[in-house]
């Protein structure tokens, strides 16, 4: 086996294409459970990328990448899944980014009737005004608080903030702000248990500080 060490770019890009079958064979045995044909595409050209990127590395390190393909496939085709890109991390808080999809548990999906679509299609179907029906009245603004309930928050809250310790006033903030458990337990120096247990007593905090009694028990 030519060590690619020792040769110029040209080799090393040879070297990498000679095994190029063995990482994309790889990738789509590690991506056969993704459905949709085109994030599974996207998933087999991020790995090749940074199988290369992984590559060039071992070549920098003075090792011999010849020898443990597999191993920088498995990695390309695992930091590919969690988001990791050959320009970047993918942002983990667009709704259409896979990762956030991933981390959050939800899926985008197309809607299943809009009155954009032709006449045939919306009305061909007997059910079909009633799917438009039920459309238009999920996307109605039908989300806007009363006008009395926004002020008594925007003076509320404050108030009962005010009644926190400095680090639970940044700790609410942070978790307002949708800061994973993990990051907030890992910036306060506490367990992300704790930061989950702490949660719910600044729900209940702010609930009896409304008037607000809550009863725990399941069937009351």
């Amino acid at each position: 086996m030519t060590n690619p060490n020792s040769g110029r770019l040209s080799a090393v890009q040879a070297h990498f294409v000679a095994i190029l079958p063995r990482i994309e064979l790889h990738a789509k045995i590690y991506f056969r459970d993704v459905k949709c044909p085109h994030r599974k595409e996207d998933y087999i050209q991020e790995t090749r990328a940074l199988s290369w990127k992984y590559f060039l590395r071992a070549i920098q390190r003075g090792k011999n990448p010849l020898t443990f393909v597999s191993r920088i496939a498995t990695y390309a085709a695992r930091h590919a899944r969690s988001g990791r890109r050959l320009c970047g991390q993918e942002r983990a808080r667009e709704t259409m980014s896979p990762l956030a999809q991933q981390r959050k548990g939800f899926t985008v999906k197309a809607l299943p009737v809009s009155t954009t679509q032709p006449h045939e299609q919306c009305y061909a179907n007997p059910h079909g005004q009633r799917l438009i029906d039920a459309l238009e009245e999920r996307l109605r603004d039908n989300s806007l608080t009363a006008v009395p309930e926004q002020v008594c928050f925007r003076l509320d809250f404050p108030a009962w903030l005010n009644t926190l310790g400095d680090r639970d006033r940044r700790m609410v903030e942070d978790l307002m702000q949708d800061e994973q458990t993990l990051d907030v337990a890992n910036k306060y120096g506490v367990s992300p248990s704790r930061v989950s247990q702490l949660r719910r007593e600044f729900m209940c905090r702010w609930t009896r500080f409304c008037g607000e009694e809550q009863d725990d028990r399941p069937f009351a």
